[in-house]
C-alpha cells in the first residue's frame, strides 16, 4: 500500500508510557507509576496493526522498564519483523545522570531488552534527545555497552533539548571508534536556520499538508533521509489527562492526539518507510 517512492525513509517509535515523559517528571514521581493505569500496550499493539496493514517496518526504541512490565509486547514488536532499539531505563534524560548512573541505566536496559527477546540490541536514543555539548562522553559508554549507533541528536533549539549546530547527517561524534555513528532526527534547511522535520509534536503542529512538504523537501532537493520519530500516546486520545500541567507543557502534549492515527495513515501511504537498521544499513556498516 505504500507509494512507490525514490528514497526510502525511516520510521521510530520511542515506547514509553505517557505518564512518563519528562515533562511530566515534576507531577508525577516513578514512585507513583504504578497508581496511572497503563496505556502503552494497547496504543503500541495498535501502532503494530496499522504497520501490519501498510507492510511497513520500524525500529522501536523500548524502555526497559516496558520490557518487564510488558514482554510480550516486546516480543511481538521483534516477531512481527521489526527493529527493537534501547530507551534507556526509566526515561531519565542524561543530562540529569553522572557518567556512572549513564553507563548502568544503559547496560541494565540492554540486558533487559535482550534477555526478553533473545536478541542483540543494536541501536540507542536518549531520552528527550539529551545528548548535548556536555555529555558526548556519553557516546563512548554506548560504544562500551555494545551499541553501534545512537540516534540521539535533534538539530534544532529548542528549550529541553538540541544541538543547533550538530551535523544534519549521519556522523562519528566519537573519533577513537569510527564505526560507531549517531544518526540525528531530521530537520530541513531554511535561510540559514534549522526547522523540525523529525515528528512528534511537530506533526501534531502542523497541519499534515507541511508535514508532507517538508518530508518531499528532504528527499527531493536535499536528497536525504528522513528520520522521524513518535510515541504511541500520541495516539491515545483517551489517556488519562494530568492535572496542573503548565499551560506550554498541557499544549504540547496534548495537541491534536485525535487527529493522529489518520494523518500516520497518510503520511505511511505518501512515503517509502522501513527501520532504521534497514534505511542506514550502509552507514551503520551492516551491509
Amino acid at each position: 500500500m505504500n507509494a512507490a517512492g525514490t528514497m526510502r525513509n525511516a520510521l521510530t517509535f520511542d515506547v514509553e508510557e505517557y505518564f512518563q515523559v519528562s515533562a511530566f517528571e515534576k507531577q508525577i514521581s516513578p514512585s507513583d507509576w504504578d497508581k496511572w493505569p497503563s496505556r502503552v500496550e494497547a496504543t503500541t499493539n495498535g501502532l503494530l496493526d496499522l504497520l501490519a496493514q501498510f507492510n511497513v517496518k520500524a525500529t522501536f526504541f523500548t524502555l526497559g522498564y516496558i520490557a518487564q512490565n510488558h514482554p510480550m509486547l516486546v516480543r511481538r514488536i521483534v516477531s512481527d519483523g521489526h527493529e527493537l532499539g534501547c530507551h534507556g531505563m526509566q526515561h531519565v534524560r542524561i543530562s540529569e545522570q553522572t557518567q556512572v548512573e549513564f553507563r548502568e541505566d544503559i547496560s541494565r536496559a540492554k540486558q533487559i531488552l535482550e534477555d526478553c527477546v533473545g536478541t542483540a540490541i543494536q541501536g540507542y536514543r536518549a531520552a528527550s534527545f539529551s545528548i548535548n555539548r556536555a555529555n558526548f562522553w556519553a557516546f563512548k559508554e554506548m560504544e562500551e555497552a555494545g551499541f553501534i549507533y545512537s540516534s540521539s541528536i535533534y538539530p534544532v533549539q529548542r528549550d529541553l533539548y538540541g544541538i543547533p549546530d550538530a551535523p544534519r547527517v549521519p556522523f562519528n561524534p566519537h573519533e577513537s571508534n569510527p564505526g560507531f555513528i549517531e544518526i540525528p532526527i531530521s530537520t530541513t534547511r531554511i535561510i540559514g536556520r534549522n526547522y523540525p522535520v523529525g515528528g512528534g509534536g511537530f506533526f501534531r503542529l502542523y497541519p499534515y499538508s507541511f508535514s508532507k512538504f517538508l518530508v518531499r523537501r528532504v528527499n527531493n532537493a536535499e536528497k536525504m533521509k528522513v528520520n522521524m520519530y513518535f510515541h504511541p500516546w500520541e495516539f491515545d486520545p483517551e489517556q488519562p489527562r494530568i492535572e496542573n500541567l503548565p499551560a506550554k507543557t498541557k499544549f504540547r502534549h496534548y495537541l491534536n492526539l485525535t487527529r493522529s492515527i489518520e494523518r500516520m495513515k497518510r503520511l505511511l501511504s505518501d512515503f517509502s518507510w522501513s527501520s532504521m537498521n534497514d534505511v542506514y544499513a550502509e552507514e551503520i556498516g551492516l551491509s
